[in-house]
């Protein structure tokens, strides 16, 4: 590993082990859309612009789980963008995914975490102006897979023990089931390497994933075409290692391995903020 100057931030190489501990207007912006905009077209005098990151949060979260990584990469002159997940189901999702990567021009890289990584892989799929998409403690589905079949691919998730069904009736009368978090156990299964304050702040503002949403089966897979960064987390009991691991290789993604909670990006803002920088150094010219 490597230590890069600047504000001295670790960062690792294509693999690496680190031991430490929507719709369209309802998105939420470091900035707006618009000035993000403005800011990839606009870039650094005599360089090339910086391509605008978009954010995905997943499943028990929102955007506010970006903050440390959008303080980050705002320091280092990229626009971001973090949108509000529906959290309904990976088509309906990436639908609204898409209303934003349509609004945001020119060059993108696409993040997402957990139940995100199902988001943007459909999302991104035809897009040329998403370079890179990097995985955060997150799914890489292939075509006919479901987020709740690639957990329990290998053993580790205790997440069935910890959740806490919402059931109630639809418009139509039909019923739905949402999932949250017991706010009691929230730490311990999500967000093990966060403040204990900070983790109570998260247990109450998470939002639901609708049951059906983890059963959902992906159509496409971005992956296959768009080079692609993964930040796996060995200490997560949501998604376990070995899964990532798996879609990981799977998509001969570049690897980076950290010992943290399934919220890395709250616990680590710094390391994944290198490795987006880095998919966007390796991939926009």
């Amino acid at each position: 590993m490597n230590i890069r100057g600047g504000r001295g931030r670790l960062t690792t190489g294509a693999v690496a082990t680190v031991a430490a501990g929507l719709a369209f207007g309802a998105f939420a912006l470091s900035g707006s859309a618009d000035g993000a905009t403005r800011s990839a077209e606009a870039g650094d005098a005599g360089r090339h612009p910086r391509p605008t990151v978009v954010l995905e949060h997943g499943a028990f979260a929102d955007g506010s789980s970006w903050n440390g990584v959008i303080a980050d990469l705002r320091a280092d002159g990229y626009p971001v963008v973090a949108t509000a997940n529906p959290l309904r189901g990976p088509a309906s999702d990436a639908a609204a995914l898409r209303t934003v990567l349509d609004h945001v021009k020119g060059p993108k890289i696409l993040v997402g975490h957990s139940y995100g990584g199902n988001v943007i892989s459909q999302a991104a799929t035809g897009d040329p102006d998403v370079k890179a998409l990097v995985y955060v403690a997150a799914f890489l589905p292939a075509p006919g897979e479901s987020a709740l079949e690639l957990t329990d691919k290998y053993p580790g998730s205790t997440l069935p023990e910890a959740l806490d069904p919402v059931t109630y009736t639809q418009a139509d009368g039909s019923t739905a089931t949402d999932l949250y978090i017991q706010q009691a156990k929230f730490r311990k299964q999500f967000a093990a390497d966060v403040p204990a304050q900070q983790a109570a702040l998260m247990a109450a503002a998470q939002r639901p994933v609708a049951q059906a949403a983890l059963t959902e089966k992906a159509t496409t897979a971005a992956w296959r075409t768009t080079p692609s960064w993964d930040v796996v987390t060995t200490r997560d009991l949501n998604i376990p290692a070995a899964v990532q691991r798996f879609m990981a290789e799977r998509a001969h993604a570049h690897t980076t391995e950290i010992a943290a909670s399934h919220s890395v990006a709250v616990s680590h803002p710094h390391l994944v903020a290198d490795v987006i920088e880095r998919a966007a150094r390796a991939t926009v010219r």
